[in-house]
C-alpha cells in the first residue's frame, strides 16, 4: 500500500490531515473525494498487487457513494465492474451513510441466531439458571457487542437493545409470548437466580462500553483521535441535523464536547463520570 500511494494526493481531509484508505491485514477500505480519485486510486492499488504476484477479488470488492445521485459511471477492475452498494461489511461491521440501524439490526439478528442454536441448552433441566445467564452472556450478549463503540444510539435503537436482552431472558426461562408474563416478572424470576442489580443490563453496558472508548481514544494521539474529533470541510446537508456520535456522550454526561475532552483526559474523573452517566442515562 506504500508503493501504491506513493505521491498519491487525496482530498479526504478531517482535522487537516489527509486520509486515503483503513487498513487491517488484506482488508482494505480506500476513500476518495470524486470518482476520478477513486478510479486512480484503484489502479493504484491494482498495478501495486499485480507487480507483487498479488489480484484483488472484484466479488469482494465493493464500490459506495454518499452523493444521492449515486455513480455516474461504472467503476471496473481490469474490465471487471465492480458493484456498487448502499452499505457494505467491513471487519465484520455494516458500514452505511444512514447510522447504526443496520448494523445493530444485524447484530441482534446474530446473536439471535446464536441464541436459537443453544435451545438445547435453555431446555435443559439439568443445568442451572446461574449458568444458562452466564452461557448466554459468554456466547449470544458478547456476539452482540461486537463493535458498539461505533454505534449511534437514538431512543428506537436504545428500545429494540432493551426488547432483545429481554428476548434473551424469555428464552432462557422458556416463557411463551402466549403467557403475557411482564418484563417485570421476567426480571425478578432472573434475580432469583442472580443479582442483576449487581451487574449492568445490556444497555448499560453498550453505553459504557461507548465512554469508556472515548475516554481513550482522547487520552491517545493516534488516527481515531483525529477522525473522532477532527473537522471535515464544507457544509452540512440540507434538512434536519442527524444524531452524530458525540451527541450521545453531550446527552449522558450533560457536558458540552469541548467540556467532556477535557475530563476524559484524566482517567479516574472519566471512570468516575462514565459510571454515574450511563447509570443515569439507562434509569431516566
Amino acid at each position: 500500500m506504500m508503493e501504491a500511494l506513493e505521491e498519491h494526493e487525496g482530498t479526504i481531509s478531517i482535522g487537516g490531515r489527509n486520509i486515503t484508505d483503513f487498513r487491517f491485514a488484506d482488508d482494505i477500505d480506500g476513500l476518495a473525494g470524486s470518482e476520478d480519485e477513486l478510479r486512480e486510486l484503484i489502479d493504484r492499488i491494482n498495478k501495486a498487487s499485480i507487480k507483487y504476484g498479488m489480484e484483488i477479488s472484484t466479488d469482494k470488492t465493493k464500490v459506495m457513494t454518499n452523493n444521492p445521485a449515486g455513480f455516474t459511471q461504472e467503476i471496473y477492475i481490469q474490465d471487471k465492474e465492480l458493484k456498487q452498494v448502499q452499505q457494505f461489511k467491513y471487519l465484520g461491521a455494516e458500514i452505511n451513510d444512514g447510522g447504526s440501524k443496520s448494523e445493530i439490526c444485524s447484530r441482534i439478528a446474530q446473536a439471535s441466531n446464536a441464541m436459537g442454536k443453544l435451545q438445547y441448552i435453555w431446555k435443559s433441566n439439568s443445568i442451572s439458571l446461574k449458568i444458562k445467564i452466564k452461557l448466554c452472556k459468554t456466547l449470544v450478549t458478547s456476539i452482540f457487542l461486537y463493535g458498539c463503540e461505533s454505534w449511534t444510539l437514538n431512543a428506537k435503537l436504545e428500545k429494540r437493545i432493551k426488547a432483545f436482552e429481554m428476548k434473551c431472558y424469555r428464552k432462557i426461562l422458556n416463557i411463551s409470548w402466549r403467557e403475557h408474563i411482564t418484563n417485570q416478572e421476567v426480571l425478578n424470576r432472573i434475580n432469583m437466580a442472580v443479582d442483576l442489580l449487581a451487574t449492568d443490563d445490556l444497555l448499560t453496558t453498550v453505553k459504557q462500553r461507548k465512554m469508556r472508548w472515548y475516554g481513550h481514544v482522547t487520552r491517545s494521539s493516534g488516527l481515531s483521535k483525529t477522525i473522532l474529533q477532527g473537522t471535515v470541510p464544507g457544509g452540512r446537508k440540507p434538512g434536519r441535523q442527524r444524531i452524530r456520535w458525540e451527541d450521545n456522550i453531550e446527552e449522558w454526561t450533560k457536558l458540552k464536547f469541548a467540556d467532556s475532552q477535557v475530563a476524559a483526559r484524566d482517567r479516574d474523573t472519566w471512570r468516575q463520570i462514565t459510571i454515574r452517566s450511563t447509570k443515569d442515562a439507562s434509569t431516566t
